[in-house]
């Protein structure tokens, strides 16, 4: 269908309008502790053909759409997320992206065909579409929780790893392809994909992080650009090969985020942004290609039930198995239970068998929508009460500093700048009594309204936001260091226990 320069205005105007209401709704979420996706996929429904009118139905381009945003979301997961933010949590969540999915799956088709009554294909899917976590959902709640990173790490790691099975077996079940092969085969191509397409995105991040340190692009506009393309060779290459894009993707940008580039810092801020921009996209699609109309309340109980299944019953059984691979506490396993918010992943996942016309395909997504809507809405704004209920979340004594970085790319070096709180014991230390690691050094200090060029005798004070030079490779050791220092003061450096363990990085 062709279009006119008259639609174009319209939809440059609609769009437009619709994009920036959007983006300040991020305030109102992050206020409330409510995710976005929620009022975005509102914004869609109050578009469509019960508000204004907008007509989509079109579910093959919903569907290569979604996957398309899925990998956007998933190329700026893997390269904002730290590697230290990982790996003391990465069995877990490669066990909860495996087996933790296959245990869901299970459970929730069990249910589906004998408490809900859906036929055994339908309750396959309602299963593989509704295992998966999101990682924009989850992170979008988790940033106003503080966390340790033993939590942090296994839910980043699970959000960005489980769209790859459950792709796979969606897919499976969609086209018949399921019945053609044993469980346990089925099994085996699942992980063979993930593998498969976890090596790719190795290899393509590597590759292509070498390539990025040795070529001089002309303008630093570029690198951004080279990155994310890069990210996207490898969901090419993997997918041509017949493994996981999904698992390409994100193990490619994780490895790329977690190498020495050049502009590393424009990097993830551009990759923030086209992020924020496919999540918009995505959801209000979504919500566009819903029909009020369809929905009745048989569906609504139906979704409301299975959400409740999912929620507790399926979720903490497959949390308990999969710890099996990494012992937790009680209290983590129970945390990461509630914490595993459901958003466009599976609604995008049933728009596979509407794309292939399976039945009850319809009802399905009605079905999947509404339990999204529900029960993202009742978990996500609870997760900081739960954290505090559950003793998870950090307290105010381990947030008496206060860390936030720059890069500094010509020196392979970082800037750090510190906020001295009032519950810290850095108060009354001398910058020498610091004794930060070689090569780090405090460049200035500011107190109020003066800048201070600091000597080593002069005395720091609470509310003072100090201005840090350090190299890269020491980074870790000189925050491990001002941690000492804020928890125990100038004998730190006496306090053995206090120096082998830092709460925050638990």
């Amino acid at each position: 269908m062709s279009l006119d320069v008259h639609q174009l205005d319209s939809f440059l105007l609609v769009g437009s309008a619709v994009t920036l209401l959007a983006i300040l709704a991020v305030r109102v979420s992050s206020r409330v502790g409510l995710p976005s996706l929620l009022l975005y996929l509102l914004m869609g429904v109050a578009l469509g053909e019960s508000g204004l009118g907008i007509q989509f139905e079109d579910a093959s381009a919903a569907h290569a759409l979604g996957f398309a945003a899925l990998a956007v979301i998933l190329a700026e997961g893997g390269l904002t997320t730290g590697w230290r933010d990982l790996r003391g949590s990465l069995r877990i969540g490669v066990s909860l992206a495996t087996v933790g999915i296959g245990v869901s799956v299970t459970i929730m088709a069990l249910a589906g065909h004998y408490v809900l009554g859906l036929s055994w294909p339908v309750a396959i899917l309602l299963g593989a579409v509704c295992s998966p976590t999101d990682a924009a959902a989850v992170f979008s709640v988790l940033r106003v929780v503080p966390l340790p990173r033993r939590l942090t790490g296994a839910l980043e790691a699970e959000s960005g790893l489980n769209d790859a099975p459950t792709v796979v077996l969606v897919t499976l079940v969609s086209t018949g392809a399921v019945g053609d092969h044993h469980p346990l085969v089925v099994g085996l191509i699942i992980l063979a994909e993930l593998v498969g397409g976890g090596l790719v995105g190795f290899l393509v991040g590597r590759g292509g992080a070498l390539l990025m340190r040795r070529v001089a692009l002309p303008t630093a506009g570029l690198y951004p650009l080279a990155v994310i393309t890069l990210t996207f060779l490898a969901y090419g290459l993997a997918a041509g090969l017949h493994t996981s894009g999904f698992a390409a993707i994100y193990v490619a940008a994780l490895v790329l985020g977690n190498s020495e580039l050049p502009h590393r810092g424009a990097t993830r801020s551009f990759a923030e942004g086209i992020a924020w921009l496919s999540q918009i996209g995505l959801f209000v699609m979504l919500g566009l290609l819903l029909s009020p109309s369809r929905v009745t309340l048989n569906e609504v109980l139906l979704g409301l039930a299975a959400g409740l299944i999912l929620t507790l019953v399926a979720r903490p059984v497959s949390v308990a198995v999969s710890s099996l691979a990494q012992p937790m506490r009680p209290r983590d396993l129970a945390f990461l239970s509630w914490a595993g918010l459901r958003g466009a992943v599976p609604v995008v996942l049933t728009t596979i068998p509407l794309a292939e016309g399976v039945g009850g395909s319809e009802r399905l997504f009605d079905l999947v929508f509404v339990m999204v809507v529900v029960y993202t809405a009742l978990t996500g704004p609870t997760l900081p009460f739960v954290a505090r209920v559950l003793g998870v979340a950090l307290t105010e004594r381990h947030r008496d500093l206060e860390l936030e970085a720059a890069p500094l790319e010509r020196l392979a070096a970082d800037l750090l700048q510190v906020t001295i709180a009032d519950t810290s014991r850095m108060h009354g230390v001398e910058v020498a009594e610091l004794r930060l690691p070689v090569g780090a050094s405090v460049s200035l200090i500011i107190r109020g309204d003066q800048m201070v060029v600091p000597e080593p005798r002069t005395v720091l004070r609470h509310g003072d936001h100090l201005l840090l030079v350090t190299p890269r490779a020491v980074r870790e050791d000189v925050e491990r260091r001002l941690r000492q220092v804020s928890r125990g003061g100038r004998l730190a450096r006496w306090l053995r226990e206090d120096a082998r363990r830092t709460p925050e990085r638990d």
